[in-house]
């Protein structure tokens, strides 16, 4: 898993609970690489979520809770960062179906070695979007964080439902996003 994802993980830790307290955790967390992360650098996954329990366990707040707090933080950072990815882009759903076909495209041109989720959208009506997530990584929770904030971005308001579903994959969701309205400006 890319660096920049850790990075960006204890980045929005110290806005929530303080550096000292992230030190903290880091110190009681056993890490290979001792919590020191790049974001050029490849970590394992294990490590992520051994951070966020951690997290979890020194706020109280549940593991998925944390996860879809994370995704919504992504989202902000990769929608500053990346604008050329929403050209065009008028809403949410817009959005969400190129992933697979635009944004992880471009992200594997520069890293080929990254492993990513699979994404698969079905257009129900112009009110709902079916996007199903399957990866080898228990960021399911993340996932819905990262739809949450985009619909926000668009200034949309939708109802997700969350389904398991088994892929053959070792973690993998069906979100049915049923838009309910546009948010006042």
């Amino acid at each position: 898993m890319k660096g920049v994802v850790f990075v960006e993980l204890l980045s929005m830790a110290e806005t929530l609970i303080g550096e000292d307290a992230v030190d903290d955790v880091l110190d009681a967390t056993e890490l290979a690489s001792g919590g020191a992360y790049s974001a050029v650098g490849n970590y394992p996954c294990s490590e992520l979520m051994a951070l966020v329990g951690a997290f979890s366990a020194h706020t109280g707040h549940s593991v998925a809770f944390l996860q879809t707090t994370f995704g919504k933080w992504i989202f902000d950072k990769f929608a500053e960062s990346y604008t050329v990815f929403f050209e065009g882009k008028t809403d949410a759903f817009t959005m969400l179906e190129s992933i697979e076909g635009e944004v992880h495209v471009e992200v594997r041109k520069l890293y080929p070695e990254v492993e990513l989720p699979r994404f698969e959208t079905n257009r129900v009506d112009a009110n709902t979007l079916e996007m199903v997530y399957a990866s080898e990584r228990p960021l399911v929770d993340f996932c819905q964080g990262m739809i949450e904030a985009c619909l926000i971005h668009f200034g949309q308001e939708a109802v997700i439902e969350q389904t398991p579903v088994n892929l053959g994959e070792a973690f993998g969701a069906k979100f049915n996003i049923s838009l309910t309205a546009k948010m006042a400006a």
